[in-house]
């Protein structure tokens, strides 16, 4: 799955709360987003004037755009956080662990991390295709 793959079923599934997404789905569209932001940031900070102390009207066209974005963002990423933790075999509940100061936000950036549940769960079937561990054990 490619970035340009998994940015767009990020915003096709925008509402879905349900089901299970992959590693590589999270983490590209985790990159997209932070691409856009940062280069959003890199513009308002140095075209936009915010570096020298008084913002421009290029630099407050950015901030809003920003506030845009990430507001627009907003439930689609609560969706495929959702779906994460369901990949993983576990509640949408375990993400109010991000409430944490610090050490939620470590604890969560390694559920993300690690793999999910190979084959069906509770919340649906492997996004991967896969059959559960008995088939990864022949296929090795």
């Amino acid at each position: 799955m490619g970035m340009m793959d998994a940015v767009q079923l990020f915003f096709k599934r925008y509402t879905d709360f349900q089901g299970r997404s992959r590693r590589a789905e999270y983490w590209w569209v985790y990159l997209f987003n932070l691409i856009i932001i940062l280069v959003l940031y890199m513009i308002m900070i140095f075209i936009g004037g915010m570096a020298q102390g008084e913002m421009n009207i290029l630099g407050i066209l950015c901030m809003i755009i920003i506030l845009l974005y990430s507001l627009a963002v907003l439930i689609p990423g609560l969706a495929i956080a959702f779906r994460r933790m369901h990949d993983r075999d576990m509640s949408a509940w375990w993400l109010l662990l991000g409430l944490i100061p610090y050490l939620g936000g470590i604890i969560l950036l390694v559920m993300f991390a690690l793999p999910g549940t190979a084959g069906p769960n509770k919340f649906g079937p492997d996004p991967k295709g896969g059959l559960g561990p008995t088939a990864a054990a022949t296929f090795e």
